[in-house]
């Protein structure tokens, strides 16, 4: 006894090679010491070790396993995906009866949930002849750990219909549950809930609450339970950053990482994963060097994840070589890093180059995913590579076994488009093996109005209103193609239908970052300190380019005189951004611009021509891409 006590008891204290030591030494070992080694090897990670001493308790000293056994070993299964071991244990278990035993069949269906069986652990769970609220956690988690967000929620509800003891471990799972579906109402049910048990001081109950609310769209209830949490926790300052960046809130994710560092609170990999995206949103070169700086001091610089981040970061602000520098020193690169780096140089033109390091990352044996062919697929499709195009689409199913997913579709679609291979494109939409979405149509309207094609634009449009779209850029496109073709009566009804629906025309709008001052420009906006000085400079801006050959393009404008079409083109959000930027910038200084729509004909002649006469070069981020404007080129090649 004395022996099996400090087998245990070093087992315990994780020095499992001790305690099988002295087990090694017992003269007489019964079941109960047999139970302890398995039990500290499962508990010190050492599966494959503990399932052997199931075995050899058989085999060599004739112990039958207990119940006691069997919890003990079923968690070591689970570690090892043993899934083959877990059907041994459960058939022993139910030869000897032991399944009848609330806390056995609860590890087993726990196990089979780890092990992926989730219909398997639910037959156990439905069998069960008596069931405590740990049986329910079990099922509960089981169910979220595996995806099935849906069962997962349906079985919380029943859980506490029937009365059972709710606690933070069934609601955590519903928390998650309801963030992954995006049910805000059920999560607030949750939320009531767990304040009427008492579990609001429980900080990972508030963290998953915080977590819930961001993936709901809902930041702002998010803030107000991450403002009641007393004791804010690393995992708080993550989960509230996290939910600011992946809802467009970039400022204010930043905004909090300072708060952070404030508290000193020690950020660590995830932290710098949740705020690098939102200032590669915020695209300022500055920033983004200084996120770099303080990774490398944080000595974090070289986890994958961040690495990954950073790649991604600096080619969304326009420094692609940078970008390419880091994927370099990358001393571990993950299918994300090829990714980030492959989408990288498709968002900036140059697809010839993706192309090559696509290639480059099958030679090297790592395996492309879903979203390496998505990253490609558009690189593709931004530099006009139709035949490659063609064949990584064929590929990603026929050589990975990959089925693709809509947005792969909906490239493809705008890949054929923007080549003006509408027939092509319009036959791989009728031939596609699901129901295409807006996406689909949504390229294929696009491509209509680029090469002027009413007729597949009017079909495109009509199944794209079909599926109910919430944005009125499909209506306005539809307008702008049928005014392009002087059908006005279409026009007309296209924005009646607008008016009638409630949809709104997206406005356009251009940043520019000076100073980390954000300026933001409206198309005909006047109200900046300084308008009287931008439309100053930009007049003067329009009589130089004017001068080497710049002639306005008002194909785009419609229902008003040719003077005022060159007025309203001349006020465009992005030529007041540059002229604000020529304005505050010494001569030589690159000025960056990013915009929310797709940059139009005429402002991309406009500041092509803008680079020329200043001897700037303007880095445009518009909704597709990046344009990188000098010496009266853009890296497009006019191919946007």
């Amino acid at each position: 006894l004395a022996a099996t006590a400090l087998a245990n008891m070093y087992a315990k204290c994780r020095r499992p090679g001790d305690a099988r030591r002295v087990f090694d030494r017992m003269p007489v070992r019964d079941r109960v010491a047999w139970n302890a080694l398995v039990a500290g090897y499962a508990r010190n990670g050492l599966a494959g070790a503990a399932m052997e001493m199931v075995v050899r308790m058989q085999e060599e000293d004739g112990e039958r396993p207990d119940s006691v056994t069997l919890v003990s070993v079923l968690p070591a299964c689970a570690d090892a995906q043993a899934l083959r071991a877990c059907r041994e244990v459960h058939g022993f278990a139910v030869r000897a009866g032991f399944d009848e035993l609330v806390n056995v069949s609860t590890a087993i269906l726990d196990v089979y949930c780890k092990c992926g069986a989730v219909e398997v652990a639910r037959a156990v769970f439905d069998r069960m002849p008596g069931k405590n609220s740990v049986s329910w956690n079990a099922m509960i988690k089981g169910y979220a750990e595996n995806g099935d967000a849906t069962e997962a929620l349906a079985l919380f509800k029943r859980m506490v219909g029937e009365g059972v003891d709710v606690t933070d471990v069934s609601v955590l799972a519903a928390l998650h549950a309801c963030g992954e579906l995006g049910y805000l109402d059920e999560g607030r049910r949750v939320h009531e809930l767990l304040m009427r048990i008492g579990l609001e001081s429980n900080v990972s109950v508030m963290n998953a609450l915080i977590t819930m609310y961001s993936k709901c769209k809902r930041t702002d209830l998010a803030a107000q339970v991450f403002d009641e949490v007393r004791y804010k926790t690393r995992i708080s300052w993550n989960a509230m950053i996290l939910g600011c960046t992946q809802n467009g809130r970039s400022e204010d994710a930043v905004r909090l990482f300072s708060r952070m560092q404030l508290k000193n609170v020690k950020p660590d990999s995830f932290t710098l994963v949740s705020v690098i995206p939102a200032l590669a949103d915020i695209s300022d070169p500055l920033q983004a060097r200084w996120i770099h700086g303080y990774s490398i001091r944080m000595h974090l610089d070289q986890d994958v994840y961040v690495l990954t981040a950073l790649i991604d970061m600096y080619a969304k602000c326009g420094r692609v070589s940078i970008a390419r520098s880091l994927f370099k020193s990358a001393r571990e690169r993950h299918v994300i890093t090829w990714n980030a780096m492959i989408h990288g140089y498709g968002s900036h033109g140059f697809g010839k180059v993706a192309v090559e390091l696509f290639e480059e990352m099958k030679s090297s044996g790592r395996v492309p995913n879903e979203t390496t062919f998505l990253s490609v697929l558009s690189a593709c499709s931004h530099a006009g590579l139709v035949d490659e195009g063609r064949k990584y689409f064929s590929s990603m199913n026929e050589d990975y076994g990959l089925e693709p997913g809509m947005e792969h579709y909906g490239t493809m679609v705008d890949l054929l488009g923007r080549a003006g291979k509408l027939d092509e494109a319009w036959s791989f939409i009728q031939k596609m093996p699901v129901d295409p979405g807006i996406s689909v149509y949504g390229a294929m309207l696009g491509a209509c109005k680029l090469h002027k094609n009413v007729e597949l634009a009017e079909e495109s449009a009509q199944r794209i209103f079909e599926l109910g779209p919430d944005e009125g850029v499909y209506h306005v496109l539809l307008a702008n193609i049928y005014a392009n073709a002087s059908m006005w009566k279409d026009v007309a009804r296209v924005r009646t239908a607008m008016e009638k629906k409630g949809l709104q025309k997206t406005p356009g709008w251009s940043i520019v970052q000076l100073k980390n001052e954000i300026h933001t420009f409206y198309s005909g906006s006047t109200n900046h300190q300084q308008a009287k000085d931008i439309y100053a400079r930009l007049a003067k801006l329009i009589e130089e380019i004017k001068a080497v050959g710049y002639v306005p393009d008002t194909d785009s404008i419609h229902d008003v005189e040719d003077d005022v079409k060159a007025q309203l083109l001349n006020t465009h959000s992005e030529k007041l951004a540059i002229a604000y930027g020529l304005i505050r910038t010494s001569p030589g200084t690159t000025i960056q611009i990013k915009k929310n729509l797709r940059v139009c004909n005429d402002c991309h002649n406009a500041t092509k021509l803008i680079s020329l006469v200043t001897g700037r070069e303007i880095i445009m981020r518009d909704i597709q891409r990046f344009h990188h404007f000098k010496d009266g080129k853009c890296s497009c090649g006019d191919y946007w």
